[in-house]
């Protein structure tokens, strides 16, 4: 019986240590994005202007797909989707949502479309 219980003890450390060693998920897989940055912002179409250097950018995830939604009266974008550039680090894709960045740390934005152009250079 001693001999048993020694033995299911040793299991049972072996799968801790196993299960602890695992390799990690990518941060990204796990909402690591998801949060507000703050930086300098800027929004323009034919009719306005809109430049801040005390701007924020919060970023939501639904589903797939990435939504920004900007401070200072700026229109959000919405629907977006990232392919992995390099470590944690993810870059937009898809018609006329190109031009986005976003790692951990940095959220930077060059959205041109339907006339209207969305700038941000924001840390967090």
């Amino acid at each position: 019986m001693k001999k048993t219980v020694q033995i299911f003890s040793m299991l049972l450390i072996a799968l801790t240590v196993m299960v602890s060693c695992k390799k990690d998920t990518d941060p990204a897989d796990k909402d690591f994005f998801v949060g507000t940055y703050n930086g300098t912002v800027s929004y323009r179409n034919g009719e306005t202007t809109i430049n801040s250097s005390d701007g924020k950018v919060t970023v939501s995830k639904v589903g797939e797909t990435y939504n920004f939604y900007f401070g200072n009266n700026i229109p959000d974008i919405t629907g977006v989707k990232f392919e992995k550039k390099s470590d944690n680090s993810y870059v937009s894709v898809g018609s006329g949502l190109t031009g986005i960045s976003i790692d951990a740390s940095n959220l930077k934005v060059l959205v041109l479309k339907d006339g209207q152009t969305w700038t941000a250079n924001c840390t967090r």
